[in-house]
């Protein structure tokens, strides 16, 4: 799905990724660690266009993102915090998402999933965290498209949204889809990961699957694994 050939970017004098080297498979969910500063957002931007490298390139489906927007049409993204107009409500954004992004809509499904419909029609300005994020959630994946990237997507969710979330990007994933999960909950990586890729100061310390990074570790869990790989590269 991704191949990813000595990417660097700098930001004046910070060196934020350094010669990045990745093959990311086309199905499965595979998150992307590392803590604050590692690089993880910026290598999410320059996926999506938003952040331009200074060297190096990437494919999705063989072919260079260079110089090119057309392919994020086959890309759904969810940032992490998301500026909406506090004017409008959740249905008059869904509506406006819809008049400009061709495609078939499946908002009604989302909207269910996460128990929406009575807050959408309330002004953005008036809803809480939880319901802005899961407008977001609306928002961000009401398309169906083979590349899913979600930037910490568990924020404000209330427990149950949380877990029907969970089963809905699983299913994304079993339907065939490509998932990139940025988060720092190590609890959502644990029930959702099929692989793990560990960014440290702008280089890869780790690539592979859950079971091989607790076997490299030598911990029981993900959270202990991580936590080692920071200890090791201090």
């Amino acid at each position: 799905m991704i191949k990813v050939t000595n990417l660097h970017k700098s930001f004046k004098k910070n060196v934020v990724l350094n010669g990045i080297d990745l093959n990311i498979s086309d199905q499965g969910i595979t998150a992307i660690l590392g803590p604050n500063g590692s690089g993880k957002t910026t290598f999410i931007k320059s996926i999506l266009g938003l952040v331009i490298p200074q060297s190096g390139e990437i494919k999705i489906r063989n072919q260079s993102i260079n110089g090119r927007d057309d392919y994020r049409s086959d890309i759904s993204h969810l940032p992490q915090i998301a500026s909406f107009p506090e004017n409008l409500t959740g249905r008059e954004l869904i509506k406006l998402v819809k008049d400009l992004r061709k495609g078939e809509s499946r908002e009604s499904e989302l909207i269910e999933l996460l128990n929406l419909e009575q807050e959408l029609d309330k002004k953005m300005g008036n809803l809480s965290g939880g319901n802005k994020q899961k407008i977001n959630i609306v928002l961000a994946l009401m398309f169906d498209t083979p590349l899913i990237i979600l930037d910490e997507p568990s924020t404000g969710l209330d427990p149950v949204s949380l877990l029907r979330f969970k089963e809905f990007i699983k299913g994304e994933s079993k339907a065939g889809k490509k998932v990139l999960l940025t988060t720092h909950i190590m609890d959502l990586v644990d029930k959702l990961a099929d692989d793990v890729i560990f960014l440290l100061d702008g280089h890869i310390h780790f690539q592979g699957s859950v079971d091989q990074l607790l076997t490299t570790t030598g911990e029981q869990t993900i959270e202990k694994s991580i936590a080692s790989l920071l200890q090791s590269n201090a």
